[in-house]
């Protein structure tokens, strides 16, 4: 599979920051752009690569690292579920060790992503899947549910994996906004079951399908992105990660 970088634009830098995202086989990994305006950051280091054995995983590392992404939470889509409709809400709540957060999720917004969503959190994948990346000032991003599962946690591989699929992307018609949620991916329709929520107001382009907004525990999205992190030049690993221990789905 193909890599893709993206260039973001600084208001405070002369230069912009290149930083590239790198996907695994048989599910895709989700690192996103940074924003900070040092030197030039891959998600998973300054050589551009992912560690060694991240592409080109294969199943059976899958079912070592924690167990079939599929398969890990019970009856789990083995493809991505038909589009949610425009008019179709639910509420998501995570509850985490921290607490718990909630968001409205919309189909109008990113109706593959909102259905994907809601289909991979009813059968119980997201349990135990842990916050893998925290960028300070920028983004929370956890879902990796084939290498990011506690116990089982693949700290060498956690960012790179999926739910065993991918799907398109949706359009996006609106700003990536602080408490936005969104999907993360490693190019052109490489969505999977990774996703990030926004710290702050984020200048990212339209590249990632936006299918909810935090209504309430922002506080706790602000904690675990204060937790301690590798830094840029190790693709902001989470040191001390935090898992959602639920995800639910209710209506509306």
């Amino acid at each position: 599979m193909t890599r893709r970088s993206l260039r973001v634009l600084l208001v405070v830098a002369a230069s912009a920051a290149l930083l590239a995202s790198a996907c695994a086989s048989g599910g895709t990994a989700k690192p996103l752009p940074t924003t900070n305006p040092s030197a030039s950051r891959d998600a998973f280091g300054s050589s551009g690569k992912p560690p060694s054995g991240g592409a080109g995983a294969s199943s059976s590392a899958a079912a070592a690292a924690g167990g079939s992404p599929a398969s890990a939470g019970g009856s789990c889509p083995t493809s991505a579920p038909p589009p949610m409709g425009a008019g179709d809400t639910r509420t998501v709540t995570i509850a985490t060790p921290k607490g718990n957060i909630v968001f409205k999720l919309e189909g109008k917004l990113g109706p593959r992503a909102a259905a994907n969503f809601v289909a991979l959190a009813q059968c119980g994948y997201y349990a135990g899947v842990i916050f893998h990346r925290l960028v300070p000032g920028f983004v929370i991003q956890g879902g990796d549910g084939q290498f990011g599962r506690v116990p089982n946690v693949d700290e060498a591989r956690a960012g790179q994996g999926g739910p065993g699929y991918e799907f398109g992307d949706d359009p996006v018609k609106v700003p990536y906004a602080r408490g936005t949620v969104a999907m993360a991916n490693s190019g052109a329709d490489t969505n999977g079951s990774q996703f990030f929520i926004v710290l702050a107001d984020a200048g990212l382009p339209p590249a990632y399908s936006v299918f909810g907004h935090v209504t309430a525990g922002m506080d706790v999205v602000d904690a675990i992105g204060a937790m301690p992190n590798s830094g840029n030049a190790t693709g902001n690993r989470a040191l001390d990660p935090v898992a959602m221990t639920s995800v639910t789905v209710t209506t509306p």
